[in-house]
């Protein structure tokens, strides 16, 4: 399998954002780590060894990405509109900067997967949502979507344009939703220790709403917000999608 760790430098955040890549070719899969982990997260946890048959055969090319949780959503230290407004430079680095690398490692402009679970399927999902010209698939596995919890009473158009469930409620724009239903929104959650269920379920009700088209997979009670099902789930659907 080949395996390569970029050094990349983000302009946008001036600051070191690494990417490794795993695989040759299939479609690319944009890879969001939890909470406050990196780019190498799904090496150190077994998820590569446990996704290795597909990056072998070709199904997939993963892009496992940086995060910037820590100096954003989930930094106390600063202000609600300073912890939006970072993560709409993350946003643009996304878009701006991790697309156009992509784009250049596969030798064309492929329509990419997002993929991430705890607060990366926030990403994932949030990632696909608001640019589904550029992103065609999404798995998004015990996320949280609504973050109006990290604003502290603070609401401006930062905090609007990064909450999924906040701007899918205002949606007027006939074409980008006629975008979204053209591609494959999954959003996966169990119901055992330390998954928030109700977390889950907003997307899909905020989806629905729109007349989004979208796949809400609720998993068993025995179901835990944990890797080793994160790891079956992945197995499940990599296949299911890009096979």
């Amino acid at each position: 399998m080949r395996v390569s760790k970029v050094p990349y430098y983000s302009q946008i955040l001036s600051k070191q954002m690494p990417v490794a890549i795993y695989g040759h070719f299939g479609v690319p899969v944009m890879v969001f780590p939890t909470a406050d982990q990196d780019f190498e997260e799904y090496q150190r946890q077994g998820m590569i060894e446990t996704l290795g048959p597909f990056i072998q055969q070709g199904m997939v090319k993963l892009f496992c990405v940086s995060a910037i949780n820590r100096e954003s959503w989930m930094n106390r230290q600063i202000s609600p509109a300073e912890r939006a407004y970072r993560q709409s430079l993350y946003d643009r680095h996304v878009t701006e900067e991790l697309v156009p690398l992509i784009y250049q490692d596969c030798n064309g402009k492929l329509p990419i997967a997002t993929v991430g679970s705890s607060f990366g399927a926030y990403h994932a999902a949030n990632t696909l949502i608001k640019h589904p010209d550029l992103f065609r698939w999404c798995i998004a596995m015990s996320g949280i979507y609504d973050m109006s919890s990290y604003f502290d009473g603070h609401y401006d158009q930062n905090c609007l344009e990064n909450n999924p469930c906040d701007y899918l409620a205002r949606m007027q724009d006939s074409q980008r939703i006629k975008a979204l239903n053209r591609c494959s929104i999954n959003i996966i959650c169990g119901q055992g220790p330390w998954e928030r269920v109700e977390w889950s379920r907003q997307l899909p009700q905020a989806l629905a709403r729109r007349g989004v088209d979208h796949n809400f997979d609720l998993w068993g009670h025995d179901v835990a917000h944990d890797w080793p099902w994160w790891k079956i789930q992945l197995s499940l659907y990599f296949p299911r999608l890009f096979g």
